[in-house]
């Protein structure tokens, strides 16, 4: 791994967030990881683009119902432009082959982080 993935790391990580610096919370090892590989390697692919990493990204997370995860990535989503209609419908589609238990518990998340406009 070197410098100039980490740097891409935490560039993209300040795209995905409006706290990058939260990254710094974490122990050494798993931080590097986490800019160096993650969001500096695997993030960085060309044969998918941000939006479609950032929605992949939601709907495993609805499928496994991790709901703390969901809630940075679903405000991630928002962030890069993910429409808020594309998430419920994914949320829908996803309940049908995980849960509705875990659709539910994403709509929570979704509702915390991205309030449905009145």
């Amino acid at each position: 791994m070197s410098e100039e993935q980490a740097a891409a790391g935490r560039a993209l990580l300040s795209r995905l967030t409006a706290t990058p610096e939260s990254i710094d919370a974490f122990p050494e090892p798993f931080r590097r990881y986490t800019l160096e590989h993650l969001f500096g390697e695997v993030w960085q692919g060309k044969a998918l683009a941000l939006e479609e990493r950032e929605l992949i990204t939601c709907t495993i997370l609805t499928a496994l119902a991790r709901e703390p995860e969901q809630r940075f990535h679903f405000a991630a989503a928002r962030r890069v432009g993910i429409p808020r209609a594309k998430m419920v419908e994914m949320i829908t589609h996803a309940a049908h082959y995980a849960g509705w238990p875990n659709a539910v518990g994403a709509l929570r998340s979704l509702e915390e982080v991205w309030p449905e406009e009145t």
